[in-house]
C-alpha cells in the first residue's frame, strides 16, 4: 500500500512541472516575439503558422530553434520527436490492448493467443488511419490551438469517466447498472457538444461562432463541471434503484472497506467457467522445424510460443495473499503521508502565488 500511495504522491510532483516547462516558456516566447507568437492582425499570423488566431502553437519551438546553440538545438528537437512517439506508442499499445482483451475476446471467444496478436496488431494499423485521417479536424477545432483542443475535448469525454470511477472507490452503493447508464448518458451529452462544436466551429474574437448558444453557450471548462454533476446524480440515482452489491464482493475496492482482511468473491466467479486443463503428457512432442522466414515472421509478430511457468498451489495462495496485503510498514507510512501533506501545501502555494 505505501507504494501505491508513493506511486500517486511522485505523480503529483511531476503535476507541478508543467508550469515551469510549459507555461513560464511560452510567456517568454510571447515576451521575445511580440510580433510572431503575440501576433495580432489574421493576416499576419496566417503568414506565420497557418491559423489566424494566434500562433501559441510554435511558441516552444521557436524558443528551441531561435536561442538554443547547434547541437543543444538538435538535441532538445530529438527529445520533443522522442516524448511525441513514446507518447504514441503507449496509447496505441493501450487501446490495442482494450480492444483485443475486452471487445475481440468477445466476439472470437476461442481465439487463441496468435489471433489475439494479429488481431492488435491490424486494430494498430487501423488507429493510425483514423489518427492520420483526424489531423484536419484537429486543425479546424479550437480555432487551430493545440492546448485548447486537447483541453476542450478532456471536458467533453473525462468528465463520465471521473464521476464514475470517483463514486466507485468512495461509494459502495455504487453499482454496476449506476455506472452504465452514467457514463452512457455523460459520454452522449460531451459527444452531443463536440460534434455540435466541430459542425459549427469555435470561431474566434473577429469571427464569433454559429453554434447554438443553449449547446456552446458555456465555456467548455464549465461544461466539464456541468457534465460531472450529471453524471454523478445519474449514477447515484440509478444505483440507489437497483440492487446493491454485496459487501464479499467489495473487499479492498472501495475506501470503507479498504482494510478488510476478508476474501473477495468476484462478482464473474459464479458465471465463469475456465477451460479444461489438459494434464501434462511424460513425453511432449518436440517442437516442429520451421524455416527461416517463417521465424522471422513469428519473431516480427510475436508468435514465438515459450512454456509458461506453472505455480503450485502452495505458491498461488501465498502470491494471492501478498497480492490482497494492504498492511503498510510505520515507518514508510509516516514518509509517504508527510510528502503527501508538503505537497498539497507545495501546490495551494504555487495556486496562491501565481495565480
Amino acid at each position: 500500500m505505501s507504494h501505491v500511495k508513493a506511486g500517486c504522491i511522485l505523480c503529483g510532483y511531476l503535476k507541478l512541472l508543467p508550469m515551469f516547462l510549459m507555461v513560464f516558456p511560452g510567456m517568454m516566447s510571447r515576451i521575445l516575439y511580440p510580433d510572431v507568437v503575440a501576433c495580432v492582425t489574421p493576416s499576419e499570423c496566417q503568414k506565420y503558422c497557418g491559423a489566424t488566431v494566434g500562433c501559441s502553437n510554435i511558441a516552444y519551438p521557436k524558443l528551441v530553434v531561435e536561442l538554443m546553440p547547434n547541437g543543444l538545438r538538435g538535441l532538445m528537437l530529438s527529445v520533443m520527436l522522442a516524448s511525441l512517439m513514446s507518447s504514441l506508442t503507449s496509447i496505441f499499445n493501450s487501446a490495442s490492448t482494450l480492444f483485443t482483451m475486452d471487445i475481440y475476446t468477445k466476439i472470437r471467444k476461442q481465439a487463441s493467443e496468435q489471433e489475439l496478436m494479429l488481431a492488435g496488431r491490424v486494430f494498430i494499423l487501423a488507429l493510425i488511419g483514423v489518427s492520420i485521417a483526424w489531423i484536419p479536424i484537429v486543425q479546424s477545432a479550437q480555432s487551430g490551438q493545440l492546448f485548447d483542443y486537447i483541453q476542450s475535448i478532456t471536458s467533453y469525454l473525462g468528465p463520465p469517466i471521473a464521476a464514475v470511477f470517483l463514486l466507485a472507490i468512495f461509494c459502495k452503493r455504487v453499482n454496476e447498472q449506476g455506472a452504465f447508464y452514467g457514463l452512457v448518458v455523460g459520454l452522449l451529452l460531451g459527444l452531443a457538444r463536440m460534434i455540435t462544436e466541430f459542425a459549427y466551429g469555435t470561431g474566434s474574437c473577429v469571427t464569433p461562432s454559429q453554434c447554438p448558444k443553449i449547446i456552446c453557450g458555456v465555456h467548455y471548462l464549465y461544461f466539464a463541471l456541468i457534465l460531472f454533476g450529471i453524471s454523478c446524480i445519474i449514477i447515484l440515482g440509478v444505483s440507489l434503484m437497483t440492487t446493491p452489491i454485496e459487501d464479499k464482493h467489495l473487499y479492498r475496492l472501495c475506501w470503507s472497506l479498504r482494510n478488510s482482511t476478508e476474501e473477495r468473491i468476484d462478482l464473474e466467479s459464479d458465471n465463469w467457467t475456465s477451460p479444461e486443463e489438459e494434464p501434462p503428457s511424460e513425453d511432449p512432442e518436440p517442437p516442429q522445424e520451421v524455416g527461416c522466414f517463417r521465424k522471422a515472421y513469428n519473431w516480427f509478430c510475436g508468435f514465438e510460443q515459450k512454456s509458461a511457468l506453472r505455480l503450485s498451489p502452495e505458491e498461488q495462495a501465498a502470491l494471492d495473499k501478498k497480492l490482497t496485503d494492504t498492511s503498510e510498514h510505520p515507518l514508510w507510512k509516516n514518509v509517504v503521508n508527510a510528502n503527501a501533506i508538503i505537497l498539497l501545501a507545495v501546490a495551494v502555494f504555487l495556486h496562491g502565488f501565481f495565480g
